[in-house]
């Protein structure tokens, strides 16, 4: 989701986004609220897993709470410099109704990142 906001408010960027435990799609729920952000067109046909990534690569590298920050670490100790946490609770394993506000808080942390960069 971040990386579909990300994308449509800053289209000069290169984002890119990938899970730490990834599911076999995107979730109904945030297909639905990218829709309402006219954003779909910016969403991953499938999630990506971070070891797919080179990590060592990215300028920035934003973890949704602490324990995803330990786990791009384990895959790359060297980009420690490079991590930002938004302690923002992770949506696969959050109460339904928690949804909506998980929604705008990383919308409020992606807006304020776009402005920032």
């Amino acid at each position: 989701m971040a990386e579909a906001l990300l994308k449509k408010l800053r289209p000069d960027l290169q984002v890119d986004s990938a899970g730490t435990q990834v599911e076999t799609k995107i979730s109904e729920e945030t297909q639905k609220y990218l829709a309402k952000q006219n954003a779909t067109q910016y969403l991953k046909k499938t999630p990506e897993s971070l070891k797919t990534k080179r990590l060592n690569e990215y300028d920035l590298i934003v973890a949704m709470e602490r324990p995803h920050k330990n786990t791009i670490l384990n895959e790359c100790p060297e980009c420690r410099s490079k991590i930002i946490v938004w302690n923002v609770q992770d949506l696969g394993v959050r109460p339904l109704g928690d949804i909506e506000k998980i929604n705008t808080d990383i919308r409020e942390k992606v807006t304020k990142l776009a402005e920032s960069l």
